[in-house]
């Protein structure tokens, strides 16, 4: 089901901003039983992304009723939120008043190889590279373009993520994950302070990683200094978390970091 400002639609103006910019944000998370998961932090990034945009954030109360309602036929779905600025006149100058648009929608949840899980993934470096813009680092916006050329990089099933740099040759994540690397027992994720996606599920981890105890650092990662990490995983609120097995000729075994993180993932406290 897609609910469109509360209503049963499929379509949007075709002058809305989201479509004609990308002038928007989003989010993804995972709904049990129509109740989204982890459903604090989702609505404290979409808020925190909202404000980046200068874009009025929905009340928590209507997405969640929303969410319930798209997802009352699917008892394990990946709901996404979707607000724009909604619609305005031509030109890139937004209105002085906005009145956003908001999207929820849900689906049936993805069909991932439990091996995914189990055994690690493939992963390669995508030629596509993020550009920097500080201002929007972090922000889970509309404009997702470099992260479509990234994906259409591979086709093969043996190939689970694509890792994208940015024009310095630094690991930002991959094309839909964050990463974590691991040296000397210590987390060690990327920076994003000028470019990437800082998701829900990487800042989980790095508050659960702070309260047991476990060194957590944001840094810059270098593809040399991946390679030669004791342990590298992707997350996401949809997979959870993979370990990556495999990455441009290195190989790596699964290791104790990784099956903590995936406890702190399915920690339902935030």
């Amino acid at each position: 089901m897609i609910l469109v400002n509360g209503v049963v639609a499929e379509s949007v103006s075709a002058i809305d901003r989201g479509l004609s910019y990308g002038d928007g944000v989003f989010r993804s998370l995972v709904a049990w039983q129509g109740r989204p998961r982890h459903w604090r932090s989702h609505y404290g990034k979409l808020e925190h992304d909202c404000a980046a945009l200068a874009i009025p954030c929905p009340p928590a109360g209507v997405l969640e009723k929303e969410i319930a309602l798209a997802a009352e036929d699917t008892p394990e779905a990946v709901g996404r939120i979707i607000v724009t600025r909604g619609s305005g006149e031509r030109g890139y100058a937004p209105p002085a008043t906005p009145s956003p648009t908001r999207i929820v929608m849900v689906s049936a949840m993805p069909e991932y190889p439990p091996e995914f899980a189990r055994d690690g993934v493939v992963v390669r470096v995508c030629e596509t590279r993020y550009a920097s813009q500080p201002r929007l680092a972090g922000v889970k916006h509309l404009n997702r373009l470099e992260n479509v050329l990234a994906r259409a990089e591979w086709n093969d099933r043996g190939t689970a993520e694509g890792l994208m740099l940015d024009a310095d040759g630094q690991v930002i994540g991959g094309t839909m994950t964050n990463l974590f690397i691991v040296e000397n027992g210590a987390l060690v994720t990327p920076g994003l302070s000028r470019c990437g996606v800082s998701g829900v599920t990487r800042k989980r981890i790095l508050h659960a990683a702070q309260r047991a105890g476990v060194a957590c650092s944001e840094e810059a990662v270098p593809l040399s200094r991946l390679l030669r990490a004791q342990e590298a995983m992707l997350v996401n609120s949809v997979v959870g978390a993979w370990f990556i097995k495999s990455c441009a000729g290195t190989r790596w075994t699964v290791g104790t970091l990784y099956e903590r993180v995936r406890e702190w993932i399915d920690d339902e406290g935030d």
